[in-house]
């Protein structure tokens, strides 16, 4: 549309020009002045097309004040026919776009001007409007990796006001302090926010914002004009949960080299035959479901805005793992085991919602184990190292405890060589030793201080009889046995 209007923009009367909405019917459009951009600009020094920007029509300049006419348009049309209020940043990028919109809001447009490359030894626009915003601020940028970049610029931990979860920070980092930070760049970016689970390419991605530059597409936000019909949101779930799941594998798998191949591969097929597989580097452990429900109308006809959310978590199901597996599969069976009951759980009304937002979200990351000796990740020996602490409430100690006062130091020696001599004390004799008279009268000699007592688990000592024909003492249990030997013949 705007390359249209370049074509067809008379440069002889830009006060007067009209701006063409369709392509086919030339009266379908809205008129306009040309020789000056509409709205706010950044920097404030627009004073109208010059000379060399009316020679180069084609321009970026030129480009940017029809779309600033475009943007003031639709704004008006919005709020004339729909009563909603809107703000525009006007720029060639999302990044720009919607850093330049912030600044006059509300209902305000902006736009920033060029040059947007430095050039003759003076500062593009771009780097001298990034250059003053706090490096949490960029689009992008999230609050943990705008928090390390902080430490790092700072070389210590970053004060936050009292309160504050993300946000505001009483140590205000801005970009030019990064930019300018010494040997600030891509390998420094990639050793403070890399390693296993971080997105592919984050250095890189960041140290281009941190220059202005964003090559992202304009896309259209997860943003419903009326969702309240569950066939609408089983369509509007296979959406979401084909580009979570897609993002989950290309930031957080890589491929599998082939010299990790397992022996049995290896013997089935070449090394050129084999097709790169993934391996999980992370994985995440929760699934959040998030709505917004739309307020309803006011008397007057208008609508309270409002960003309060609904969430619903639950356990990541283990099907999404599953490599091997096409996305459209594991986003079908998502939608229906998880997404619907999920949904349910959500809004039990069967219809009516008029949601304004659905979004999907993978939580708590966890790292896998490394394959590099060095790598992060679950580390098999922390796991051994940690065992005993783990397990010590179910581990059962077999340790030798020695008897209580048996054996003192002050034990006599002849006693000792008593013992080994004459074990039993008076009696016949017999193949260990010699038997007392007495039955059990006839007791081992013990040494002093030493428990002579048989610890049994059972009740007590079983009586003990003597043999009317060879004396021997024996339990009462074997006298029978014993009776019966003696009635043999030799």
């Amino acid at each position: 549309m705007v390359d249209y209007n370049l074509e067809v923009l008379n440069p002889h009367s830009l006060h007067s020009s009209f701006f063409h909405l369709s392509r086919n019917d030339p009266i379908v459009g809205f008129n306009f002045d040309c020789s000056s951009i509409a709205g706010h600009v950044v920097p404030p020094n627009d004073f109208g097309i010059d000379i060399a920007m009316k020679q180069d029509l084609g321009g970026l300049y030129l480009r940017l004040l029809l779309c600033s006419h475009l943007a003031q348009h639709v704004r008006h049309q919005l709020e004339e026919h729909k009563g909603y209020s809107s703000t525009v940043g006007i720029s060639t990028s999302k990044l720009l776009s919607k850093l330049v919109g912030n600044v006059n809001k509300p209902k305000g447009q902006t736009t920033l001007l060029p040059p947007y490359n430095a050039s003759g030894g003076s500062e593009s626009n771009v780097t001298a409007f990034l250059d003053e915003h706090d490096i949490g601020k960029i689009p992008g940028i999230g609050f943990k990796s705008a928090q390390r970049i902080r430490n790092h610029v700072l070389a210590r931990p970053v004060a936050f006001d009292a309160g504050l979860v993300y946000g505001g920070t009483k140590d205000n980092v801005k970009v030019r302090d990064v930019r300018m930070y010494p040997f600030m760049g891509v390998k420094v970016l990639e050793q403070l926010l890399g390693g296993p689970g971080a997105p592919k390419d984050i250095a890189i991605k960041i140290w281009r914002l941190i220059n202005g530059i964003d090559t992202t597409e304009s896309i259209q936000e997860d943003s419903y004009i009326r969702l309240d019909t569950m066939a609408e949101v089983e369509r509007e779930l296979r959406l979401l949960s084909k580009s979570l799941l897609t993002r989950i594998r290309i930031d957080l798998s890589c491929i599998r080299d082939n010299e990790d191949v397992s022996a049995d591969n290896q013997g089935e097929h070449t090394a050129d035959s084999i097709s790169p597989s993934r391996e999980w580097l992370a994985y995440p452990k929760t699934l959040r479901l998030t709505t917004r429900p739309r307020p309803p109308m006011n008397p007057d006809g208008t609508r309270s805005r409002t960003f309060n959310r609904l969430s619903r978590s639950c356990d990541m199901p283990s099907l999404i793992l599953n490599l091997d597996e096409s996305i459209e599969h594991l986003s079908e069976t998502l939608v229906r085991d998880t997404l619907v009951p999920l949904f349910h759980r959500l809004h039990p009304e069967r219809s009516g919602w008029d949601l304004s937002l659905m979004n999907l979200c993978a939580a708590s990351i966890s790292l896998t184990a490394a394959s590099a000796r060095d790598g992060a990740g679950r580390d098999i020996s922390k796991m051994f190292k940690m065992q005993d602490l783990v397990l010590k409430h179910w581990k059962v100690a077999d340790t030798d405890t020695a008897p209580v006062n048996c054996y003192s130091a002050d034990v006599d020696e002849r006693a000792l060589e008593n013992l080994e001599k004459k074990p039993y004390v008076t009696g016949k004799e017999t193949l260990g030793g010699v038997v007392g008279e007495g039955g059990r009268d006839g007791a081992i000699e013990t040494i002093q201080g030493c428990d002579s007592s048989w610890e049994s688990d059972d009740e007590g000592p079983w009586p003990n009889y003597n043999c009317a024909k060879c004396g021997l003492a024996m339990p009462d249990f074997a006298m029978i046995a014993h009776e019966r030997f003696h009635d043999f013949p030799d």
